[in-house]
């Protein structure tokens, strides 16, 4: 159990400093050279629990899914807000969402990843409506599917015009816009009346977020675990088993230049 916890931490510990590589350098220009520089761990560490740069970044987009989300309410349509809003909070702050937004829709990786975080996010916003649906607070011409698209698509634009204008600095001003805008043509009377859609919102559930969770019991002993001791080949960054002995290259295309540009959807 001690070991599984070690290896938990470690690859959480291997994902957050591929995400600051990926943001910073883009997917071409990141290595795993500087995802084993910056994370602190050996190379047979990252290779033990990623086989390729690919499922390093496809592990960096599925992690912002496997955070903790925005606590439960009553209310579905508020619960859909503060997604929205907790995720504009957090995108300028978190680098997994931040990495996870540009390898979405970068032009060198979004092929290979599938559209990335889009679907996911698509999908639970989807969910968080037909939840709001079965509990009549949704207007009668609500299409759940549609409008979660719909959200996203228009989440994305303005986190791009956001990155591209401010770095981000008025994200959460102008998604609370988006929000303020959008709501009347999805809410009931009764229910737009109660939400809380203002650009502070994020802060305040993120703030709930946190603690929650510092009040859990952690039960985690320290340590750290290197995945060379498990006795795995390493990999490739193509994801062909390397020959024992054999040294791996780190060097791709452009790495020798430093993209700083960064678009995503949350």
């Amino acid at each position: 159990m001690v070991r599984q916890e070690r290896a938990i931490r470690t690859r959480r510990l291997i994902l957050e400093a591929a995400a600051a590589v990926f943001d910073e350098f883009g997917y071409e220009g990141a290595t795993i050279g500087e995802v084993v520089s910056r994370a602190g761990v050996t190379r047979g560490a990252v290779y033990f629990h990623f086989a390729s740069k690919r499922e390093l970044a496809q592990g960096v987009v599925e992690e912002q899914f496997a955070q903790d989300g925005v606590p439960e309410r009553n209310c579905k349509l508020q619960e859909f807000v503060d997604t929205g809003m907790v995720v504009a909070h957090l995108m300028p702050r978190d680098p997994l969402l931040s990495a996870g937004a540009r390898l979405s829709l970068g032009q060198d990786v979004s092929g290979d990843l599938g559209g990335g975080a889009i679907p996911g996010w698509i999908s639970r916003m989807e969910t968080l409506l037909v939840a709001a649906g079965e509990r009549g607070e949704l207007l009668p011409h609500v299409v759940p599917a549609d409008t979660a698209w719909l959200i996203i698509a228009a989440w994305t634009g303005v986190q791009i015009q956001s990155q591209k204008l401010c770095g981000r600095a008025d994200l959460e001003l102008r998604v609370s816009g988006l929000f303020q805008h959008l709501m009347p043509s999805i809410a009931v009377p009764g229910v737009l009346g109660s939400l809380q859609m203002g650009p502070t919102r994020g802060a305040q559930v993120a703030a709930e977020v946190a603690a929650t969770r510092a009040a859990e019991p952690s039960g985690r002993e320290d340590g750290e675990e290197d995945g060379g001791e498990h006795g795995e080949a390493p990999v490739a960054e193509s994801g062909e088993p390397q020959a024992e002995g054999q040294s791996t290259s780190d060097a791709q295309p452009g790495s020798g230049r430093r993209s700083r540009a960064r678009v995503g959807v949350g």
